[in-house]
């Protein structure tokens, strides 16, 4: 038998949480549904010193806290990967490999992934010098060396922002040239403490019983290997939004990210997007706070109209 609920959340991610406690609080039947362990990167974050009201808190620590406080109005947490989502006219179906749930309003907050290098080391050193953000690791690398590997928007914006925190930056690219826009260019090659390893790639990551000392790269034209010594390693080659279950909507874009409103809508009306799934330019537990927010008010106003149509 299909269950039936106001609103379903997919992703309990910070700002999936967020929503689902809007939602509730507002006296909505609210299922959260997830693929994983509630809390999403900031399980994988060892500690957060950019979130108002701590100095600093560990990842899985602030996780549980959201998920204590997502919960408290009534919300049902649920394991399970949607597989798809149909629409029956006000009527929502999502479904999982063993259950489909009915809702009047789907909030998705699915999340992104960072596209990972895969090279030994990688996972091992995990927050413990590798990262994949430079906003929200940075501080931790106060005057010490860094290395960061791309060279499109990201990798050549983040180097850039770095390269006020850190002694010294190294780029290192497997072409010989960026791909970041022209501006971006400008601005890191403007920065005397940012330097430039060309048709390089990283081998491994070293490191030794407590962080990252360093990588091995490879020039690609002479074969050479090189150890370069560094305590962290920002990895940008590319973030991929989790929306593959959500693409027969129409809702995304070509790169597969999904595209809203204000309020959180999408053109779908009852399908709301928050966190980051969405085509925003920056993606921050504050942010996703913020975006379920303003999906959990929406969602309670698109449910009540929909009450007041039948």
């Amino acid at each position: 038998m299909t269950k039936k609920y106001d609103v379903i959340v997919i992703g309990a991610g910070p700002a999936g949480m967020t929503a689902a406690l809007y939602a509730s609080r507002a006296e909505l039947s609210v299922l959260m549904l997830d693929r994983g362990v509630f809390g999403g990167q900031m399980n994988n974050t060892a500690e957060i010193e950019n979130y108002p009201g701590f100095k600093s808190i560990l990842g899985p620590d602030l996780s549980q806290a959201m998920y204590d406080s997502s919960t408290q109005f009534g919300v049902e947490y649920a394991y399970g990967e949607v597989t798809g989502i149909t629409t029956d006219g006000a009527t929502k179906l999502v479904n999982t490999a063993d259950q489909q749930y009915e809702a009047v309003a789907v909030i998705l907050a699915a999340g992104a992934e960072y596209r990972k290098l895969g090279v030994p080391g990688e996972e091992e050193f995990g927050g413990r010098g590798v990262s994949y953000c430079a906003v929200c690791d940075g501080a931790f690398f106060k005057q010490e060396d860094v290395i960061v590997v791309g060279g499109g928007d990201s990798a050549v914006q983040e180097a850039t922002y770095l390269s006020n925190i850190a002694n010294q930056v190294t780029v290192v690219h497997r072409r010989d040239q960026l791909r970041a826009q022209p501006i971006l260019q400008q601005q890191a090659f403007s920065k005397d403490n940012i330097n430039f390893v060309w048709n390089s790639t990283v081998q491994h990551i070293d490191g030794d019983d407590k962080k990252v000392t360093g990588v091995t790269i490879k020039n690609q034209q002479t074969n050479e290997e090189q150890q370069l010594a560094a305590s962290g390693v920002f990895i940008y080659v590319g973030i991929l939004p989790l929306t593959t279950a959500f693409q027969q909507l129409g809702i995304t874009d070509d790169q597969g990210w999904i595209e809203t409103n204000e309020q959180m809508a999408t053109k779908v009306p009852g399908i709301f997007a928050v966190g980051d799934v969405r085509h925003k330019p920056l993606r921050q537990i504050t942010t996703a706070v913020g975006d379920g927010g303003i999906a959990g008010q929406a969602v309670f106003d698109y449910v009540e109209a929909q009450k007041l149509e039948k």
